[in-house]
């Protein structure tokens, strides 16, 4: 599919970049490129001493950041995850805001090549950087029983998630799953019931997309990355699209803005200083940004604020 045909609507655009507070001459980081919805809106509040930090882990993105942004003196742009962050030079002096956009992107799915739907036929493949790492096909090829049946339960929540792993290395011994069809077909088959308006694959398709990528580390990562850059005053502001990403995102924010819980007649517990405040409860699109775009639906977003100093 042509690169101009893909295109990606940034969720709750104005709430994120609002969230993030821009400061004119500020230093922000946008951990998950995409198509630059999110980008293109802090790049108008910038002034002509901002900064603006690109990152994104899938070659294409870059190459779509480099193109639209590689001529502004005020963007710099670097192929990676949003994990290593910290590591990149251009944040160690410290940043005013982080954005992270979590998961899967608009391009990604609506493009059948990179394997991440079921709805065409196409290489099972799923990797966000296509650069480097094993395919989901690769990781069904020699993974165990077990560790997909594990895979499926803890990144999908998939009940069958057993009876599917069976099916699959049982299939996998006379034809290897190369495909999404392959992958989706037997989905359909190992499960006898179907929950109403949702594919039988949907979970499981899910589950090995964040294994193949090993999102949830690289989201523990990259947020006490973004902890460890921001600046007194700085905003992190992460959103999320189902409840394994924005759980780790809320008890991130509250360890890290709040006293561990003490016991009745013992004396509070020894804690680190508290470095974040929580800015606000969580967000959710309201019901025009779902209608106009549904893949919204299920997005929240969550706000935290760097401290001046630690506080006990």
């Amino acid at each position: 599919m042509k690169q101009d045909t893909l295109r990606h609507v940034p969720v709750m655009l104005s709430e994120a970049v609002d969230a993030l507070a821009v400061k004119p001459e500020g230093v922000y980081l946008d951990g998950t490129f995409g198509r630059g919805g999110h980008a293109r809106e802090v790049l108008k509040r910038l002034g002509a001493g901002g900064r603006l930090l690109l990152l994104d882990r899938d070659p294409q993105a870059i190459a779509s950041a480099r193109a639209e942004f590689g001529q502004d003196p005020r963007v710099q742009v670097r192929h990676g995850s949003f994990a290593e962050l910290a590591e990149w030079d251009a944040t160690e002096a410290g940043v005013d805001g982080v954005l992270l956009d979590i998961g899967v992107s608009s391009p990604q799915l609506d493009d059948p090549q990179r394997g991440f739907s079921f709805q065409g036929d196409a290489p099972l493949d799923m990797r966000m950087d296509t650069s480097q790492g094993e395919s989901a096909a690769e990781y069904l090829a020699r993974a165990t029983e077990e560790d997909i049946a594990n895979v499926l339960y803890e990144f999908g929540e998939e009940r069958m998630s057993r009876r599917i792993a069976r099916w699959i290395v049982e299939r996998r011994h006379d034809t290897p799953i190369r495909t999404t069809s392959a992958l989706a077909e037997l989905c359909a088959r190992a499960i006898p019931k179907r929950e109403p308006g949702k594919h039988p694959a949907t979970r499981t398709f899910q589950a090995l997309r964040i294994a193949v990528n090993g999102e949830l580390d690289a989201l523990q990562r990259g947020l006490d990355g973004a902890r460890r850059r921001l600046n007194a005053g700085g905003r992190l502001a992460v959103i999320s699209f189902h409840s394994l990403e924005d759980r780790i995102v809320k008890q991130f924010i509250r360890s890290h803005s709040q006293p561990p819980p003490g016991r009745r007649g013992l004396p509070p517990p020894p804690h680190e200083a508290l470095t974040l405040r929580a800015i606000g409860a969580a967000h959710q699109p309201g019901a025009e940004e779902i209608e106009r775009n549904p893949r919204a639906r299920s997005a929240v977003l969550r706000v935290a604020e760097r401290l001046p100093e630690p506080f006990a």
